[in-house]
């Protein structure tokens, strides 16, 4: 279950220490399965660093090309510092079409890449299912983390009896919940959750589409079978906190047992914030960083929708001229989502989708960069004051982790439920565009209206310090480490321990 912090005596700390050091050297293995998307990629990298910092031998499986993509974008870890994680790569499908990015497309999800998520069972279970026999074979115990939609791998550890499968949830808890009261088979009116400013999920409940209008019916399909083969996991992971998620942490059970494809027994971990709450500079030094660096404090507001969304060509127009009418400074990273294999083209930028003399007319205030940034330095970098996002999760829990608020444009998936939780329940953002919107073109006016209400208006201000407020316990919980401690000493736990939870 979600659990609430408890304060541990030096004996505790010191028998848990030794504890879960021996037991995690000796005879536990962690084998990471995550999803070949760069959210997905990063979070799982994050959390297996933070187990390895803690003395656990961990795996890493993807295919070659994710696993190298993985490693080139992690950023914040000091590498002298952080225990060396077991790459495992294997080959992408000779036949997995590489299709690009489609920006003017009537749906902003990434469809492109659907054959890439939906080969996964067909091209990785094999080779997963060798690694995992191998290390299983000399190994006290395995604990498999994968990713939900990864749910093959829960299959396999489930045929052998040494191994444990946990759920690894890339979303908010909120999100989560939401999305299960949204599809609840009994009255959500039993559900009752009030959020710390009287708000009730009830009262939110409908004000975005639902899973289905969010993503395609194809993607929907994968979510939805990959639901079938995770009741067999021994528990769930979510990359998030009690400072972001508490009441839907508190009351995650009440859900209506015919809501949940979870068993009763499982176990709920909020191990979050996993990202690096002091970003270790990254060399060589990037040039947004260094153009930051002569910027004023909280100054600069930070444009980017991640790797999986392409901005349509007339919206980046109209982008560039609220931007430029703002009077902002600014940091806007222009490029197409990535493909399934990004080395196979670097054809990312958008080179020639902005106005005649834009960048010439705001080069005193404003960089465009048309390739991958260092999105957790720039937000932890002093000068960084604000964030137009699309809201996926690992974007907001960067931001929210650095104090830096958000001006929310969701795009696709669980972003407009994470815009919610931004600006409604947190109330450390506000919306750039509502989702009901989400097929209008947001003119230049308003989005420069939104930049200026978030970086230079009282209403800003208030959105602002309460940001840097929600930063400060994000960071407590990551660097206190509680929960992660108690799950690390649960999957370390001694044998006859496991043997009687099996029976109860």
């Amino acid at each position: 279950m979600w659990s609430q912090p408890q304060e541990e005596s030096g004996h505790q700390r010191l028998r848990r220490d030794a504890l879960a050091t021996s037991m995690a050297v000796e005879e536990v293995v962690v084998l990471m399965v995550p999803l070949p998307a760069q959210g997905h990629l990063n979070q799982h990298l994050h959390l297996a660093r933070r187990l390895s910092s803690r003395g656990l031998p961990v795996h890493y499986f993807s295919s070659a090309t994710h696993n190298r993509q993985a490693k080139s974008r992690v950023h914040g870890w000091d590498s002298t510092t952080t225990p060396p994680i077991h790459f495992h790569d294997f080959p992408l499908p000779s036949d997995l079409p590489l299709l690009p990015p489609n920006p003017n497309s009537p749906t902003k999800f990434p469809t492109h890449l659907i054959p890439l998520f939906a080969s996964a069972d067909s091209n990785l279970r094999l080779p997963f299912t060798a690694l995992l026999r191998r290390l299983s074979s000399n190994t006290h115990r395995v604990v498999v983390i994968y990713d939900s939609l990864m749910s093959f791998s829960a299959q396999e550890a489930s045929l052998l009896p040494n191994v444990e499968a946990y759920t690894f949830y890339t979303g908010s808890a909120f999100s989560l919940l939401y999305t299960e009261a949204e599809s609840s088979l009994q009255n959500v009116n039993n559900i009752n959750v009030v959020f710390n400013n009287n708000i009730t999920l009830n009262e939110l409940l409908g004000r975005r589409a639902s899973m289905k209008e969010s993503m395609p019916e194809e993607f929907f399909q994968l979510l939805n079978n990959s639901r079938v083969d995770n009741r067999v996991a021994s528990g769930i992971l979510c990359n998030t906190c009690e400072a972001l998620d508490a009441e839907c942490l508190l009351h995650f059970m009440n859900l209506p047992k015919a809501a949940s494809h979870r068993r009763q027994s499982h176990k709920y971990w909020a191990l979050g914030p996993l990202n690096p709450i002091s970003p270790t500079p990254t060399t060589p030094r990037h040039r947004c960083l260094a153009w930051l660096d002569h910027q004023p404090k909280d100054s600069v507001i930070y444009v980017s929708f991640g790797t999986m969304t392409s901005v349509p060509d007339e919206q980046i127009a109209e982008l560039a001229l609220g931007l430029e009418q703002s009077g902002q400074r600014f940091i806007w990273v222009v490029r197409n989502a990535d493909q399934a294999d990004i080395y196979a083209s670097n054809k990312t930028g958008r080179m020639n989708n902005l106005p005649d003399g834009f960048e010439e007319r705001v080069k005193e205030r404003g960089l465009v960069e048309r390739e991958w940034a260092p999105q957790l330095e720039i937000l932890a970098h002093p000068s960084t004051s604000g964030f137009v996002s699309h809201c996926g999760w690992n974007s907001c829990v960067e931001s929210l982790s650095m104090g830096v608020p958000m001006a929310a444009w969701p795009m696709h998936s669980d972003q407009p439920t994470n815009t919610i939780l931004v600006t409604e329940v947190l109330r450390v953002g506000l919306v750039a565009r509502d989702w009901a919107d989400r097929d209008s073109v947001v003119k230049a006016e308003s989005v420069a209206k939104v930049v200026k209400r978030l970086m230079v208006e009282e209403e800003g201000m208030v959105v602002r310090k309460r940001a840097r407020e929600l930063g400060v316990d994000v960071r407590e919980a990551a660097r206190k480490g509680e929960e992660m401690d108690r799950f690390v000493d649960y999957i370390c736990r001694a044998s006859e321990e496991s043997s009687t939870e099996s029976t109860q």
